[in-house]
Order: C-alpha cells, then structure tokens, then sequence
C-alpha cells in the first residue's frame, strides 16, 4: 500500500527541521527586537560532570558508534554554525521574563500529549496533576504565560511515548544519534518522532488547515528556546569532558532512566536539548 499523503508530509516537516530551525528563530528575535537591552543577563550555573562518564554497558549497547560519532559531529556542527548563534542572539535580544513566558506557553501547549501518555500508563495520579496544571494555567496563568501551578505547589512532569514503551516492558535496543534531534534509541525515536505529534492536536490542526508556516515557526521557536536555556550547560560538559560523545551518551541513558521511574531514580542531571516535530517544549 502507497503511503497517504499525510505520511509523506510528516516525512518533509522532518527534513525540514534545520530550515525550520534558522527561520523561526530569526522570526522569534524579530518579534521581540524592542526589548530592552538591560534586561539581558542570562547564564546557566556551571555543572560538574564526572570526567569517566563511559561505561562497560555504554560500549557494548553502541553497536553504531562509529556511525554514531559522526552523525553527532555533524550535529555539533549544527548547532556552532547555526544554533548557537541564533540562541545567543534570542538571549541577548528577548527579556528573560519575556523567555520564560514563551516557554511557560510551549509547555502548556503539550498537554494532550503528557495526559495521553499518563493515562497510557496507568498514572491517574499524574493525569489528574497534568489536567489540574493545564487548567489552572490556561485560566489564571493567562493561556499558558504564567506558571501558576508550578507557584501553587503544583509541578510539572513530562512524558512521551518512548517512556511509556519502556513502561510496557520494551527495551531501548540500542543507543543511537538521529540527525538534528541528538541522542536517542529506536524505541525513543518510534515514540517521539511517529507517535507524540499525532497526540498534539494544534500541530494537527494547523497541518489539516494548510499552515505549514505556523507550523515550522512554531517547530523552531521551541526548538531555539528549549536550546538557549541548556546551551551554557552543554559548554561546561564539553569543557569537562574527556570524550564528549561518550559523556551525552551516558547522561541521556541517565536521564531517560528517571524519568522512566518517574523521577523515582535520585539523580540530578543537567538538561539535554531533544527537538521532536511536535508543537511542544522540553522542560529545562
């Protein structure tokens, strides 16, 4: 059987995603270009990370490595050429409060696919506290700009359906690095590249109306706000690393491993941008 023409849609809107990326954060700077320079100043504390993060288990579940390394390489490319420069550039140009707004409003926007993913997993407790957030920010929080859950004792969780595949019992297979999108596994990747999007219902909207601009606007914005609130981490990794590659890979396991467990695991890890062609923002 052909597949439809939604399906090759979705296999465009993903190699397009670095265009996406460069457009929509020069329209993201635009937009807040008046904002007042004095208010610029933002600056990820310093994170220590073990210089030995390569394990046994590490090498043995990279049957790519090689493969892997190079695809990385071209994403570290990526983002010194492109990313970085235009996340430099929305930091110095964008307000912090401004920053925070826009990813308060990204992360009320991927609410149907934390509650689906929640209820998927049986998590009632979680649903209720993913509704509970969505609906008190949505109304008090002024459609998503302010976090008032969060400032109510309410906080905030994420889920996708890699997770829930590892909840029902299925293993990562392997590590693997995905162009544009970073660190992942087979598993990772099913769940949030094919999965997740059909659960965010305004990035269906916009496609069924034609509004591929919308779209990729929005792709990108996320993408450059969830990038400029972790790249100052990434640089102290890097700089502490003895082998970078390795030191993502294991920090990526590690994580995917609390949330998982549903932040069961005690582990505090420095974030790791993850792109994913969903409207939606990655916590920071």
């Amino acid at each position: 059987m052909a597949p439809s023409p939604k399906g090759w849609e979705f296999v465009r809107d993903i190699r397009s995603l670095p265009t996406v990326v460069l457009a929509a954060g020069f329209l993201a700077c635009g937009a807040s270009f008046a904002t007042a320079a004095d208010h610029v100043g933002h600056a990820a504390p310093p994170v220590q990370v073990a210089q030995n993060t390569s394990t046994a288990e590490d090498d043995v579940n990279d049957p790519f490595e090689p493969i892997n390394r190079v695809i990385f390489e071209f994403n570290q490319a990526a983002e010194t050429m492109v990313l970085r420069p235009l996340s430099e550039f929305y930091v110095g140009l964008v307000a912090p409060p401004v920053r925070e707004a826009i990813g308060n409003i990204l992360d009320d926007l991927r609410t149907p696919v934390i509650l689906a993913k929640d209820i998927l997993q049986g998590e009632s407790d979680r649903a209720f506290t993913t509704t509970e957030r969505f609906v008190i920010n949505t109304t008090v929080g002024f459609a998503g700009i302010v976090d008032r859950a969060t400032e109510w004792g309410i906080p905030k969780h994420d889920e996708d359906f890699g997770q829930t595949l590892a909840v029902w019992g299925i293993d990562e297979m392997f590590y693997l690095v995905l162009p544009i999108f970073g660190p992942s596994s087979p598993r990772d990747a099913v769940g949030r590249l094919v999965v997740d999007p059909f659960f965010d219902p305004l990035s269906l909207y916009l496609d069924n109306i034609d509004e591929d601009e919308a779209r990729y606007a929005m792709m990108g914005v996320r993408a450059l706000d969830a990038y400029s609130g972790v790249m100052d981490d990434l640089a102290q990794i890097k700089k502490t690393s003895v082998d970078y590659y390795a030191a993502i890979r294991s920090l990526y396991r590690q994580r995917r491993k609390a949330e998982i467990a549903n932040g069961d695991i005690d582990v505090d890890l420095p974030p790791i941008p993850e792109f994913s062609p969903e409207l939606s923002y990655e916590p920071r």
